[in-house]
């Protein structure tokens, strides 16, 4: 069982489903060779139990060879919401952090060359970390903070939240058509360009300007 932590927030929360929106920053579509979606967004899932926090180390899967960084806005559904008109999902974000979605990229290129799903390349021991969840009475999401990440103190993705091809409000919207989003849900918002290929002893750094930060480190 997995709980989330809060700032300045003292609720103690269980972590429900990670539902992870693929392909919603342009470029970072375009530098995976991906079409960018124009109606839905592209969703997948990841457990809680694959969840660990800032200051804990990532563990590299010994089956893989391309272990890659994804830095996303996460967002944190603080109440039940089905069939959400816009009032209705921004009412339901009742928080936000940063994450990182880390990708087993060699696994997830030999899937969907097959057809198949991307589940082992994206759930694995360890594969989502996350900060601390400002509450949104706390801090009001403008859309346009900046967003990035750094690998050994070199920063590799630098990018803002307006660059998001489908906003959170439309996100939530979206999802909550199709699945019933309920409390301790996380949704990742997808992660801009720059991802890239990290080994044992890297050290990450991510960050959303006025929301939060993490640091982790890769370890066998």
């Amino acid at each position: 069982m997995k709980f989330l932590k809060f700032k300045n927030h003292n609720e103690e929360v269980q972590i429900g489903k990670i539902v992870c929106v693929g392909r919603n920053y342009a470029a970072h579509a375009k530098e995976m060779g991906n079409d960018i979606p124009d109606e839905f967004p592209i969703v997948f899932l990841k457990p809680a139990s694959t969840v660990i926090y800032s200051g804990e180390k990532v563990v590299h899967p010994n089956y893989s060879n391309n272990l890659q960084h994804e830095v996303e806005l996460v967002l944190y559904i603080g109440e039940d919401v089905k069939n959400a008109n816009d009032e209705e999902a921004e009412k339901a974000i009742h928080g936000y952090t940063v994450g990182l979605d880390m990708t087993l990229r060699d696994l997830q290129f030999e899937f969907k060359k097959k057809g198949d799903p991307w589940t082992f390349a994206k759930c694995f021991d360890t594969a989502t970390v996350l900060s601390e969840i400002i509450m949104k009475k706390d801090y009001q999401l403008k859309g346009n903070e900046k967003i990035l990440l750094r690998v050994n103190d070199e920063t590799k993705q630098n990018s803002s939240l307006d660059n998001m091809i489908f906003s959170p409000v439309e996100i939530v919207k979206f999802i909550s058509t199709r699945l019933k989003l309920e409390k301790g849900d996380l949704i990742f918002t997808g992660t801009p360009e720059g991802v890239s290929r990290v080994i044992a002893g890297d050290k990450l750094y991510a960050e959303i300007e006025n929301v939060a930060s993490l640091e982790t480190s890769i370890t066998k």
